[in-house]
């Protein structure tokens, strides 16, 4: 059995879902709430993108982007 598309090795986009990211990769969300995103429980985390996240919350989609590809 082939397992190399484990959740592990699943990059991050800015343009993924915050929903997405969390529930393929439920140990981002420490990181999440770390960097200042309270909210990633709220409704609207299943319509945003990380980038569009970024942007409400004044963060740099990059060094958040380095920091849950790691």
């Amino acid at each position: 059995m082939d397992n190399t598309n484990t959740t592990d090795e699943m990059e991050i986009t800015r343009d993924m879902l915050i929903g997405d990211i969390i529930k393929n990769k439920p140990e981002t969300i420490n990181i999440l709430l770390m960097a200042g995103m309270g909210c990633i429980a709220c409704p609207s985390s299943l319509y945003e993108t990380l980038e569009e996240a970024c942007m409400v919350h004044g963060m740099d989609v990059e060094y958040l982007l380095s920091e849950l590809n790691r």
